[in-house]
């Protein structure tokens, strides 16, 4: 069982008749995120969040432009910790949440990013505190978190639903299984999809769970590709999204760099050959308005080089980090300009 949390292992007319003039629709905005949600249509920038240096949980943060270079370190705020999740919402921000804090306890705080990429102090908790959840964003301009391993040693698969305004709601109960190293991306517009991971037997699993509009999780959707954790995913090219990277978690110490596309419809496709370092415990977004960057994480040592996903969902090779190495972070979107 220590392989499962043991830290560093594996571990968004009047009355009168006139003619009217042409109307140009107005896309709605879709929050970007780690994330993503419906593949980051109008997000242009992204940040990346808290994690552990090896040596200590840290709560810095690295933004991301809409060319997505990646800037140094912003000094960080709130809660360091480390396993947590993050989520465009409200069409332009973002939220961290949960995590496990200085590997002593999980934990359900928030911080809300405004639309700037700055980060406010700790939100309290709501919900079950938890570490190794996913989050995505869904409806256009709400989030998700859901699934998770508690401090009672349990994996659930709870979910916590995010408002427009960056409320998070209480626990809405599980649905399918639950799962704890798992990924979550925006796709199709205004819906999410939860992938991979560990299940309840910490066994791997490639299973995927869709979100509709409204956040109503399905059950379980046979896997396709190869189930791992410590992966990552993100929204890209508008309507999709792609997760990628990861480890086996079967004690070969077997990192990937593979993705698996997800189509504008929720449909899972099979591995695509990995591009760049592989790693686990690494983190993703949307930025670009439709594109995605996966960043640090670890292999042998921690890492902060990143990859780039072009808007056909074409993996890059590595980018020379930028910031502190670390893994266990997380990724969102923000910001439409």
């Amino acid at each position: 069982m220590p392989l499962i949390w043991r830290r560093g292992t594996f571990g968004t007319g009047g009355p009168t008749r006139v003619r009217p003039s042409p109307m140009t629709a107005t896309p709605k905005p879709v929050a970007g995120g780690g994330g993503g949600g419906g593949g980051g249509s109008s997000t242009q920038r992204a940040i990346f969040g808290y994690g552990n240096t090896t040596s200590t949980d840290v709560s810095m943060t690295n933004l991301v432009s809409s060319s997505g270079v990646v800037a140094t370190d912003t000094t960080g705020v709130g809660t360091v910790r480390a396993y947590l999740a993050a989520a465009g919402y409200g069409g332009d921000k973002a939220i961290f949440g949960y995590g496990w804090a200085n590997t002593i306890t999980n934990v359900s705080e928030t911080n809300l990013v405004s639309n700037t990429g700055a980060v406010a102090t700790d939100t309290t908790g709501v919900g079950t505190a938890r570490r190794f959840p996913a989050a995505a964003g869904y409806g256009t301009d709400k989030a998700i978190f859901g699934h998770g391993f508690t401090n009672s040693y349990s994996v659930v698969s709870t979910t916590n639903l995010v408002s427009n305004a960056g409320v998070v709601a209480t626990d809405t109960a599980g649905v399918g299984t639950g799962k704890l190293k798992l990924a979550a991306a925006g796709y199709g517009g205004d819906k999410a999809i939860f992938g991979y991971g560990l299940n309840t037997g910490f066994s791997l699993v490639s299973t995927t769970n869709l979100v509709s509009n409204t956040g109503v999780v399905a059950t379980d959707v046979t896997g396709v590709g190869t189930a791992r954790g410590d992966l990552a995913a993100a929204g890209y090219g508008g309507d999709k999204a792609i997760f990628g990277y990861g480890q086996a978690l079967n004690g070969s110490g077997t990192y990937y760099s593979m993705t698996n596309l997800v189509g504008n419809t929720g449909v899972v496709a099979t591995d695509t050959t990995g591009v760049g370092t592989a790693r686990r415990f690494i983190a993703a977004a949307g930025y670009g308005s439709n594109k995605a960057i996966f960043g640090y994480g670890s292999t042998s040592s921690n890492q902060s080089i990143t990859n780039l996903v072009s808007n056909t969902g074409a993996v890059a090779a590595d980018t020379t980090g930028v910031g502190t190495a670390r893994n266990g972070l997380a990724a969102a979107g923000y910001s439409t300009t």
